[in-house]
């Protein structure tokens, strides 16, 4: 009996210490020193490659002193323009600015000002601004948040009229233009918005807008008052392509460091709707819950002491997230197109393959055929770990980054294929399938140990342009990463003894939800829980037999039992530090996750018709079926002499399709997991296939032009009674 419950005593154990890893949080970081006033500088437009020490001394000079850091300016829109950028620093949301009918580009920011007096400024459709953004948009955002949190503000241009705007439209205090001697101006109030400018086009007149901005800046510097915090933002985009842009915090206790802020989870990030929280947080004021989405910026140390060498050249995150766009578009499509065809071509050998009963039936496919189809699923299963690894190289400074990356891929693809061929344990039904789910899996998991750097801006993992993950595992790294571990937990089981095949799955299943969950590593607690889900699954099908419904009911509570515990956890936290499970159980509770779901929903959706990965899920999707519904197909048979492994793939469908949907992104997390799963699937298929013996020919006829079939024994029904039966 005690060996019976050790099992499940470790079991427990590994559960207990996934939720540990999940409830540990790194500190936020210590506030920084509160001013007497804060003075934000904002050109739309502007990027760290418009900077130069002789150019533009004083944002060089800015940047040099104080803390920096890329600033991702998503907005309510898929293209943040300059009037979207305004509204969304004001609201600390996304948020929209109503666009010009007919207008095909960015437009300069022209807000319609009423001025009744000589102080301030109203902004006349203020209201019906504040009305769309509530209604019409997902997000709940509030134009005028920031200045209704502030007693008096400045907006000097008509950028900064849209940001300082309360939201019924008055702006405090208002000057078109910066004045001669500014320092009365930017003292009036605790908070001053200046619009520095656009920065558009290219050449010589990019280069006079940005030297125009860096005057302005140098008056507003040199008129500061004491106690002040200068906030330097690249606030928008001024065409239809998303960038990275600047951001420079410069003032007491916000020198020498890199921004971050707890919404990106990276040193060197921060996003335009951190602006309005770290405003007040600076000015000593608390952020109004419901209204700002943003999180409070702070300083981390390790910025190079030269400017160039932080954010240009080899370290340019700008020229290197622009790329990623383009050839991770290509590497997904070339991806879905040759899996397609790969597949396609199987079908005929899968059909020549299957033995059949009679004594006639096609020829089975000829060993090199074989071996040729191994290789090609082998290498098609290490398509993304290897554009993964590649994204360690600079292929993005080439001049040709898609020919470049697809070099390097190809190479680390070769190269991984060839190990796993030359392996001692290759001939065996299982090691090809465990060994490239092993490689997958390593290689996520040593990139979240280090930080996640792969990922970043890198071809198989997500762009800080985008705005939606800066830091952690993204979606198809959490594909890759739990089906590496979940199918090397059921190859792994297939070794071990019956009563302790759940022990192996949930040992590895917990050290996954750990790594996804774990705010130091994965940083993504949605996927934990769909790791949870799929773990328990697994655990429960791991001894073979169906999902029954106590099986089922079992592995459900484990799972909820994970999800409340950690729930209950990040409800403890202050609001400004919980997750986003915490923050939407919140909402939950009072009533306005509405937006939440909706803007889940609408994700959802553009994923699943933009994204090249959907192809991948449905291809992989419809070649499982082939292989376990059709007459031809071995994957019922692979299931019953492996139960592991249909345990392995029961978990990961269930994860996979939990987590893209919970987090927005569709068949993103699917597509990925089958893009590395089904191709060993099938190539072990194959070889069930050309093991079974089932087909009986009479004696000397030959198998076409292989050569003679093996001859066997006829096959002879004896009858015996009770009594002379042999006993088992």
């Amino acid at each position: 009996m005690r060996r019976v419950w050790v099992p499940y005593v470790l079991v427990l154990l590994a559960v207990a210490a996934s939720l540990g890893g999940l409830a540990v949080r790194p500190a936020t970081g210590a506030p920084q020193s509160t001013v007497d006033y804060v003075i934000v500088a904002g050109a739309a437009g502007l990027r760290w490659d418009d900077l130069d020490p002789h150019r533009t001394p004083a944002l060089w000079q800015e940047a040099s002193r104080g803390s920096i850091g890329w600033l991702s300016v998503r907005s309510a829109r898929r293209v943040t323009c300059p009037a979207d950028g305004w509204v969304t620093l004001g609201a600390g949301n996304y948020a929209a600015y109503p666009r010009v009918a007919g207008a095909g580009g960015c437009e300069t920011p022209k807000p319609d000002l009423d001025q009744p007096d000589a102080i301030g400024a109203n902004i006349v459709n203020q209201r019906n601004i504040v009305r769309d953004n509530q209604d019409g948009l997902p997000y709940g955002a509030v134009p005028g948040a920031l200045a209704e949190s502030v007693r008096c503000t400045v907006a000097v241009g008509p950028g900064a009229a849209i940001a300082a705007a309360r939201p019924f439209g008055r702006v405090d205090k208002y000057r078109a233009e910066l004045p001669p001697d500014p320092a009365n101006l930017l003292s009036d109030c605790v908070l001053s918005v200046v619009d520095l400018g656009t920065v558009t086009g290219s050449g010589r007149s990019r280069a006079a807008l940005v030297e125009r901005a860096d005057a302005l800046l140098a008056r507003v510097v040199a008129a500061r008052p004491a106690r002040s915090l200068v906030l330097v933002a690249g606030v928008s985009d001024t065409d239809r392509s998303s960038r990275l842009h600047v951001a420079i915090a410069e003032g007491e206790g916000w020198n020498g460091g890199w921004l971050t802020s707890a919404g990106t989870g990276r040193d060197g990030y921060l996003q335009l709707i951190d602006l309005a929280p770290t405003i007040l947080t600076a000015l000593g004021k608390g952020s109004p819950e419901k209204l700002i989405a943003g999180r409070s910026a702070t300083v981390v140390p390790g910025k190079p002491g030269d400017v160039a060498d932080a954010v240009q050249g080899d370290h340019d995150a700008d020229r290197r997230a622009s790329a990623q766009r383009g050839v991770a578009t290509i590497f997904f499509t070339v991806l879905a197109i040759l899996q397609l065809v790969l597949f396609a071509l199987l079908v005929p050998v899968m059909v020549r393959a299957r033995r059949h009963s009679g004594p006639k039936g096609p020829a089975l496919p000829a060993p090199r055929v074989v071996a040729a189809v191994e290789l090609a699923l082998i290498a098609a299963a290490l398509a993304i770990p290897a554009a993964l690894l590649a994204d360690a190289s600079p292929w993005w400074r080439s001049a040709h980054p898609a020919w470049v990356f697809g070099i390097v891929t190809g190479a680390l693809i070769v190269a991984g294929t060839a190990a796993i061929r030359l392996g001692p344990r290759y001939k065996r039904t299982l090691w090809p399938m465990g060994a490239a789910a092993a490689f997958g899996a390593v290689v996520v998991g040593l990139d979240l140990l280090t930080g996640a750097q792969l990922q970043l801006n890198g071809v198989a993992g997500y762009s800080a342009v985008n705005g939606a993950r800066y830091a952690g595992v993204g979606g198809v790294g959490l594909g890759v990463f739990v089906t590496g571990l979940l199918v090397l937990a059921g190859c792994l089981a297939h070794g071990v003894r019956k009563p302790f095949r759940p022990l192996v799955v949930v040992v590895l299943g917990g050290l996954g939800v750990v790594m996804v969950g774990s705010p130091y590593l994965g940083a993504d607690p949605i996927g934990a829980i769909a790791v949870t889900a799929g773990v328990c699954v697994a655990a429960a099908l791991s001894t073979g037999g169906w999902l029954t419904f106590p099986r089922f009911a079992w592995s459900a509570l484990a799972g909820l039992a994970v999800t409340i515990g950690f729930a209950a956890v990040d409800l403890r936290r202050p609001a400004l530090e919980r997750g986003s499970l915490g923050r939407f159980l919140t909402e939950l509770a009072s009533g306005s996750a509405g937006p939440a779901l909706q803007r889940v929903a609408a994700a959802n959706g553009e994923a699943l018709l933009s994204s090249p990965l959907t192809v991948l899920a449905v291809v992989g999707a419809v070649m499982i079926a082939f292989c376990q519904f059709s007459p031809w197909g071995g994957l019922n048979r692979l299931f019953g002499l492996h139960p592991g492994i249909r345990a392995a793939f029961a978990g990961t469908t269930v994860a996979t399709l939990i987590a893209g949907v919970l987090g927005g992104s569709a068949l993103t997390v699917a597509g990925a997991a089958a893009a590395a799963l089904v191709p060993t699937a099938v190539l072990t298929v194959l070889r069930v296939l050309l093991h079974a013996a089932d087909r009986t020919r009479p004696e000397g006829e030959t198998d076409g032009p292989g050569g003679p079939l093996l001859r066997r024994p006829a096959l002879t029904r004896v009858t015996t009674s009770p009594k002379t039966r042999p006993p088992g």
